[in-house]
């Protein structure tokens, strides 16, 4: 099978040893995104602000391999309050069109940040 790196000037550059996204087959794997806007380096404050650019950063990776967020089939929400869980949700779910993406939402030390999500898109290759 191969793969295929994603890269985004939209979405911040890996803070380590790994890829924005990566195309196999005919999937998208999108790691996982913290919520830096690309630009700036800044981070947003509250964690409806930075759920929001963290699905930025992710349209912007998806949108390198012709994809959106309806094509999502999977993702993954790190909080680093489960507190924050309903103000979370309440962005992702104006983001994600239905049906909505099957979804594992996990309380986790996170550095310095309040939210991390991760993805898989599926697009059939042409």
């Amino acid at each position: 099978m191969n793969k295929t790196e994603i890269i985004s000037a939209n979405a911040p550059s890996p803070a380590g040893p790994y890829s924005q996204g990566i195309a196999a087959g005919d999937f998208i794997f999108v790691a996982g995104q913290r919520p830096a806007d690309p630009v700036t380096g800044a981070i947003p404050e509250g964690i409806q602000a930075q759920t929001e650019q963290v699905i930025k950063n992710i349209q912007a990776i998806l949108a390198e391999h012709g994809c959106t967020l309806a094509d999502v089939v999977r993702s993954g929400a790190y909080l680093s309050d489960l507190a924050n869980f309903n103000a979370m949700n309440e962005v992702y779910s104006r983001y994600f069109p239905k049906p909505f993406p099957a979804r594992t939402c996990i309380g986790t030390s996170l550095r310095g940040i309040l939210v991390e999500i991760d993805v898989i898109a599926y697009k059939p290759q042409k």
